[in-house]
C-alpha cells in the first residue's frame, strides 16, 4: 500500500502503554533566530507573566483530558517551552500539585524542567527542586560569548557556567544542551565547549547540530555554517570526546552516563503515549480500537481564553486526528530508529496495533540497501542507516 491509498484506521493497541505528561510554557525572553518551536517573546514592558491564569488554564486542560487517561500511571513529566524557568518556583509547585491531584503520577516519576541561563537566579534552582522537579535541563548551547551572540541567545558564557554550577549543586539529575557546527565555529572552539561542559560532569548532554529551519530568521538570512567536511570532523570529535569521558550516545543527539538516559524522551522514541497540555502542546494517546493525536491552540492568549471558557479545557484542542495504517509505520520508525539500539521488533505490533508483516516489504528493502540490521528480532539502523536516517525512514512511507 502506498501513502496515497485509502487505509483503515489502526486497530489500536494491546494493554496500556507507558504514559508521560508534557506541559508547554510558551514564553521566552527572546525568540532565537534558529528556533522554529512554538514560543513567544515576553517583553518587560508587558508586565508580569500571567502565571496564575496560565496554570488555571492548564488545570482545566488536564480536567478535560482525564477520561482519556483515567487510571493510568504517569511515569514522566516534562515542563518545556519556551523558557519554563521564567515561571516562579511557586507557580511550578502549584502546577505540579494540581497535576498530582488529578493524575496518578508515579512516586519515582522523572520530573524535568527546562531552564535558560538568561533567566537564571541561583536561589531558583533549589526552589524548583523543593517544588518537586528532580531533573533540570539547562540550555547552555555554547560557552563562547561570540557564538552565543551569533545564536541570538540572551545569556553569556559567565551566566552559562553559573547556571550549570548551581544546577549540579541543586539536582542529582542534570542535562546540558550544547549546539555545534555554529556560525564560524572551529574544531578548537568545539573542543573548548566540550571540555567546559565536562568540567561540570552532568549525567546527560544533548548535542544538537545547528540546522536552518524554514520560516526562521536564519532561513531568511542564513549565516555561514561549517561545510560538510568540517561538520563531519566535528561529529567525530564529539564521539571521541564524549565516549572517552564515559558517556554513551543512545540517540541521535543524546549522550548519557550509564543509567541516566532521559526517560521522558525515550518514551517518545519508543512510541509510548503522552498527554500534552498547554499552548501548542501535542499529545498521542492509544486505545484498544484507535490511536489519537491532538494539538492545542498555539496562541497563548487564545489558549487561555478557550481553556477557561464555559466549554472548559476541551475547547483548547485545535485539531485531533487518528493516524491511518498507511501513516503509522512511518510515524513509528521516525521515532524508534533514532535510538542507537533501535527497539525490539515486537514493539511495532504492541505500539501500533498492526502486524509486523505490514512493514515486511519496506524492511527487506532497507536491509537490502544496508540501512537496517538484518536481525529478525530487532529494528535497528546500521551505521550507514544512521548516517542516512531520512532515507531509511522514508522507505516506510511506501509500504
Amino acid at each position: 500500500m502506498n501513502r496515497g491509498d485509502a487505509a483503515p484506521a489502526s486497530r489500536g493497541v494491546r494493554g496500556a502503554l507507558p504514559l508521560s505528561l508534557y506541559v508547554h510554557l510558551p514564553w521566552c525572553l527572546r525568540k532565537c533566530p534558529y528556533c522554529d518551536f512554538a514560543s513567544h517573546e515576553w517583553r518587560a514592558d508587558a508586565g508580569a507573566l500571567p502565571e496564575r491564569r496560565y496554570v488555571d488554564a492548564l488545570c482545566a486542560d488536564l480536567e478535560a483530558a482525564l477520561p482519556s487517561v483515567w487510571g493510568r500511571s504517569v511515569s514522566t513529566v516534562f515542563i518545556g517551552g519556551g523558557t519554563p524557568s521564567l515561571f516562579s518556583p511557586e507557580a511550578i509547585e502549584r502546577l505540579l500539585t494540581l497535576a498530582r491531584a488529578r493524575l496518578r503520577i508515579a512516586p519515582d516519576a522523572e520530573v524535568t524542567l527546562e531552564a535558560n541561563p538568561g533567566s537564571f537566579e541561583a536561589q531558583r534552582f533549589a526552589a524548583y527542586a523543593q517544588a518537586g522537579v528532580n531533573r533540570i535541563s539547562v540550555g547552555v548551547q555554547s560557552f563562547s560569548d561570540a557564538a552565543l551572540r551569533a545564536l541570538g541567545r540572551v545569556h553569556d558564557a559567565r551566566q552559562a557556567r553559573a547556571a550549570l554550577e548551581e544546577a549540579v549543586r541543586s539536582f542529582a539529575r542534570v542535562n546540558a544542551d550544547l549546539m555545534f557546527a555554529l556560525p564560524g565555529q572551529t574544531l578548537a572552539e568545539l573542543r573548548a565547549d566540550l571540555e567546559s561542559v565536562l568540567d561540570f560532569a552532568p549525567e546527560h548532554v544533548s548535542l544538537y547540530q545547528l540546522t536552518i529551519e524554514p520560516g526562521t530568521p536564519f532561513a531568511k538570512r542564513p549565516p555561514a555554517l561549517p561545510d560538510e567536511e568540517l561538520a563531519a570532523d566535528m561529529f567525530a570529535l564529539l564521539e571521541d570526546t564524549m565516549g572517552g569521558a564515559g558517556y554513551e550516545r543512545y540517540e541521535v543527539s543524546a549522550w548519557a552516563r550509564p543509567g541516566a538516559r532521559c526517560r521522558h524522551n525515550v518514551n517518545y522514541w519508543e512510541f509510548g503515549d503522552y498527554l500534552g497540555v498547554g499552548a501548542a502542546a501535542h499529545g498521542k494517546l492509544s486505545f484498544r480500537d484507535r490511536i489519537v493525536r491532538d494539538e492545542r491552540i498555539a496562541q497563548p492568549q487564545r489558549y487561555m481564553e478557550a481553556a477557561l471558557s464555559a466549554a472548559g479545557g476541551a475547547a483548547a484542542i485545535a485539531a485531533r486526528r487518528e493516524p491511518s495504517c498507511a501513516e503509522l509505520p512511518f510515524e513509528f520508525m521516525l521515532n524508534a530508529l533514532r535510538l542507537a539500539d533501535g527497539v525490539p521488533a515486537a514493539l511495532f505490533e504492541e505500539r501500533t496495533g498492526m502486524p509486523l508483516d505490514a512493514i515486511a516489504r519496506a524492511r527487506e528493502a532497507a536491509i537490502g540497501r544496508g540501512l537496517l540490521e538484518p536481525d529478525p528480532l530487532r529494528l535497528r539502523a546500521t551505521a550507514r542507516g544512521r548516517r542516512f536516517l531520512n532515507d531509511l525512514v522514508a522507505l516506510f512511507l511506501e509500504d
